[in-house]
């Protein structure tokens, strides 16, 4: 089982941020729980590296697609551990993983797009409307609603809750269930299953 913790700050999606954690994927035992530390799952987008790198936009919006893409179809079974906030590109990458476990008592899960004038693009629109019901979708994409573990549980934005101090254990006892499937039949079928998400993800802008 490998355990990738996301940090111990908001997590953002730095450069060197995204570097490290395609280096673990690409290490990846026979299930992957995420997880972070401290108030943040992750707070997304590393929005002042994107002010002062303006000419690099393009590219770095490719590099996270792509770290949505290989999550989404990585070949073995995926669980997202989510100890606190997961906000835009947070959230969305907790929702490539197969399942999601959010902590019960505090932190939110939003996707905060429509309040900060930030459309979505056609690769996480795709990734997110690829995991959700219509209703969902519409009650977390175009509200900026800050969902708390037992809302995101009842909109089926999580899968479980959990409290802080078992948050890990019970998502890894999850996952840890289904370890031991064929790498490549469960490779496939995901890349079949999520082919119009993955596409879009994987499309220039």
């Amino acid at each position: 089982m490998t355990v990738l913790h996301l940090g111990d700050d908001e997590n953002r999606f730095s450069p060197d941020w995204l570097q490290r954690v395609h280096s673990t994927l690409d290490e990846v035992g026979d299930v992957l729980v995420t997880t972070g530390g401290g108030k943040f799952y992750s707070n997304g987008l590393d929005l002042d590296w994107l002010l002062a790198h303006g000419d690099q936009a393009t590219k770095y919006v490719a590099e996270v697609q792509e770290l949505f893409a290989r999550v989404l179809t990585l070949p073995v079974p995926t669980v997202a551990a989510i100890n606190g906030h997961a906000f835009g590109a947070g959230a969305m990458l907790a929702m490539a993983h197969d399942f999601r476990v959010m902590r019960a008592d505090r932190g939110y899960f939003c996707f905060p797009e429509a309040d900060i004038n930030i459309p979505f693009t056609p690769g996480m629109a795709a990734l997110i409307q690829g995991k959700l019901t219509p209703a969902a979708a519409i009650a977390s994409m175009t509200t900026g609603r800050r969902f708390g573990g037992a809302d995101a549980l009842a909109l089926g934005l999580v899968d479980e809750t959990a409290p802080e101090s078992d948050l890990v254990k019970v998502a890894s006892e999850r996952v840890a269930a289904l370890a031991g499937k064929d790498p490549g039949t469960l490779g496939a079928i995901k890349a079949t299953m999520f082919a119009p998400a993955v596409t879009a993800l994987r499309t220039p802008a």
